[in-house]
């Protein structure tokens, strides 16, 4: 009998996080002071984060950093996760690759993001912290933070996009199950809130305008620091956790990825499953092709600029050296929530300008008729944002067939689509509709100061 699930024993666990930043041949260009434009020090980002995520987001020395005992401690709960051969897929699409995904919606949040709330709540409560605050598009990350601030004895306030909150309304009742606050961002709890609702009344919110609200509430409240689930190199390190796992357990199953694809909104899963694998092309000359996909209606990595830009609307964050649309780009409203931010993270900026991976922009329709096929061949609903690595596999898988190529694919599964279901209803509906970005649209929107 074929053997299909890959785990770990409790023993095999990393111990380390992998910090890419330590193996690349180019440094990540610095954060700067949005005043002074001279880059930031641990000192500058401590006013905002955890001090020792403040390190290891300038540590550009040590490729592994360990995971503190107590975080390690509440892993253990969960990991490893599967990594799973999908054999019915390959049946489907007549393919003779071999896919691989690494499933992270198995955890008791339902996706990846819980891997770094846990160290950042930590960090937080180790340095006196008494709350903590975050913004969420589709809640993924919000429902990690809400659940790990209540881990660690910490009050947590977060801003929803709006519209997400709307399409997803059972992720603002999880967040306040674990006991956080939760505004629909643009909201008028915040004096970025109330400029940007003033300058447009209609705005439905977007991962810059609920990012702006919650360093505004960290700057202000005493006793508070702000954390994200994405983009940052810190986040990335955390994440690592999914590909160190990987790399183990595609051993285990006696092959080793051709191709790693993951879904990208800000790079915290594509970091997490690709960097172990990429130091290895960077160290060993391995030539995997590393594979971001994003929605084609927020298309940074492949139609955005790399300049210096905010990582929020309101201008209050860093300047970050980024493939970006604009800090005020206004992201149709697709269901994958999750990937409607406007820039690239800065390792996974300065990664495509040294042509270790790249981008491909999927269709709306496109990522849920690739979801539907995979929850009926595998028995998973995928989360919208999962379904855009699932479908550019499905485009490499099917690349396959046509020529032959025997090739070993391993994207990963970041998160499930079970509070999803009436986005998935309305595609099976025809309700849903792509939206493509003009570069007219993409022409006007502001970059840096």
């Amino acid at each position: 009998m074929k053997q299909k699930r890959f785990l770990l024993t409790e023993s095999e666990i990393p111990t380390q996080w992998y910090n890419i930043q330590a193996d690349m041949p180019n440094k990540p260009l610095p954060p700067l002071h949005p005043a002074t434009r001279q880059p930031l020090g641990v000192e500058d980002l401590a006013h905002i984060f955890p001090e020792e995520c403040c390190k290891q987001e300038l540590n550009t020395t040590d490729s592994f950093i360990d995971i503190p005992e107590p975080v390690l401690e509440k892993y253990k709960f969960y990991r490893s996760t599967p990594l799973v051969r999908a054999y019915e897929l390959e049946k489907a699409l007549g393919t003779p690759a071999h896919i691989y995904f690494k499933n992270e919606s198995v955890n008791p949040l339902g996706s990846h993001k819980i891997n770094s709330a846990l160290p950042q709540c930590y960090y937080a409560k180790q340095e006196g912290t008494t709350n903590v605050t975050t913004e969420t598009g589709a809640g993924q990350w919000g429902a990690a933070l809400s659940y790990a601030a209540s881990v660690f004895g910490l009050e947590a306030a977060v801003y929803q996009v709006k519209i997400s909150m709307q399409q997803k309304p059972y992720r603002s009742s999880i967040m306040r199950t674990f006991g956080a606050t939760v505004e629909g961002s643009p909201s008028m709890s915040t004096r970025a809130g109330k400029d940007i609702i003033t300058k447009n009344p209609t705005h439905m919110g977007s991962l810059g305008t609920a990012i702006s609200e919650a360093v505004e509430l960290a700057m202000t409240t005493p006793g508070c620091k702000y954390t994200l689930g994405s983009v940052l190199n810190h986040v990335a390190i955390h994440q690592s956790i999914i590909g160190l796992e990987a790399e183990k357990q595609m051993e285990k199953a006696g092959e080793y990825p051709d191709m790693v694809i993951a879904c990208f909104g800000g790079g915290s899963n594509f970091g997490g499953i690709a960097f172990p694998f990429m130091r290895h092309n960077i160290l060993d000359g391995k030539t995997t092709e590393f594979i971001a996909a994003e929605p084609d209606s927020c298309p940074k990595l492949t139609r955005g600029k790399f300049d210096y830009d905010f990582g929020d609307e309101a201008g209050l964050t860093p300047l970050l050296p980024m493939f970006t649309l604009g800090h005020d780009f206004k992201p149709a409203n697709i269901h994958a929530g999750g990937l409607r931010y406007h820039g690239a993270g800065m390792i996974v900026s300065q990664l495509i300008k040294d042509g270790y991976m790249h981008g491909v922009d999927i269709p709306q329709l496109e990522t849920f008729e690739a979801g539907v096929l995979f929850a009926r061949t595998e028995g998973i609903i995928p989360a919208p944002e999962s379904s855009h690595a699932i479908a550019a596999t499905i485009r490499e898988a099917l690349k396959c067939k046509e020529t032959g190529e025997e090739k070993v694919i391993l994207f990963n599964l970041s998160g499930h689509g079970l509070i999803d279901m009436t986005a998935y209803d309305q595609y099976i509906c025809g309700d849903l509709q792509n939206y493509k970005v003009t570069d007219e649209e993409i022409a006007k929107n502001h970059i840096g100061v």
